[in-house]
């Protein structure tokens, strides 16, 4: 497999950011050593972007895979710091990737920033709460 910063540059690179000029990659790395780029493709339409990590999440979802399979999520943007997924991203990440499963952020200055999951978005809402009475 690919270097997984060769990876989600690969996937930077393939960003539509026509409107913001703020492009994002992803990639997502399963266990058995396939992976889904992501890109952030924007739209006229603000409210129909979709950023990069929800765009691998759901390529890899797409392909039959499920959180038991993926590895690790990374993320890159041209930041001065390693870049942190969104709000909306942190919670989609919740759900459909195990909470020890690592989420690596980077930018193209080569810094990095790895976490768990479950370091994302603590107390995160589930599918738990959708059945508290």
């Amino acid at each position: 497999m690919e270097d997984k910063f060769v990876l989600v540059k690969k996937a930077y690179d393939n960003a539509y950011a026509k409107y913001s000029n703020f492009k994002v990659g992803a990639v997502v790395l399963l266990k058995n050593g396939e992976y889904f780029l992501g890109s952030n493709i924007e739209n006229a339409s603000y409210g129909l972007t979709n950023c990069a990590e929800r765009s691998a999440l759901f390529a890899a979802y797409s392909n039959g895979y499920r959180k038991e399979d993926i590895l690790e999520l990374v993320v890159i943007a041209s930041t001065e710091y390693p870049v942190s997924p969104c709000g909306a991203c942190r919670q989609v990440i919740s759900e459909l990737m195990e909470q020890e499963a690592i989420v690596t952020m980077t930018n193209l200055k080569g810094l990095v920033k790895t976490v768990k999951v479950k370091e994302l978005i603590p107390f995160c809402f589930d599918e738990g709460d959708l059945n508290d009475k």
